[in-house]
């Protein structure tokens, strides 16, 4: 279980995305297209901030094997599955927040299966959920109003 929360589960939420996509029109499409903006955004932010301040993983200090499908060889601060997963949630949150508390818990889920499968300590997880709390209302707070009637 660990392993499918901390590699897997955030692939799903973008599943989700595609469905919202598909389901209801335009005021969908918007909240789509915010949230990939706002994972974009958060991803390059925590990748950019890696790159500068490398940190070692707690499987490279513990010496246990990482419970995830891929071995992360980047730094460990912060955690770009919690930045990408969080902006993600609150991205939809603020749409709607039925669809948004789901997705909420889920990236809670993510962040906590990367502690728990020896790739990211506590302090990584917070700084990748602040990057998505941060990132996520500055993208949706953008309206694509006209790149949604040129495509449909």
């Amino acid at each position: 279980m660990i392993t499918f929360f901390a590699s897997v589960l955030i692939w799903l939420m973008f599943f989700g995305l595609v469905v919202l996509w598909i389901i209801d029109g335009k005021h969908k499409k918007e909240i789509v297209i915010h949230a990939l903006f706002a994972c974009f955004f958060a991803w390059v932010i925590s990748e950019s901030i890696k790159h500068f301040f490398p940190t070692l993983r707690p499987y490279a200090v513990n010496g246990l094997d990482p419970l995830t499908l891929t071995i992360p060889i980047d730094g460990a601060f912060p955690s770009s599955h919690t930045a990408v997963s969080v902006a993600l949630a609150v991205s939809i949150f603020k749409h709607n927040r039925k669809i948004g508390m789901l997705y909420i818990v889920m990236a809670g889920f993510v962040g906590i299966a990367r502690i728990m499968a020896y790739v990211h300590y506590p302090l990584d997880i917070i700084g990748g959920a602040v990057i998505g709390v941060i990132i996520a209302p500055l993208t949706s707070s953008r309206h694509f109003a006209r790149l949604l009637s040129n495509n449909d």
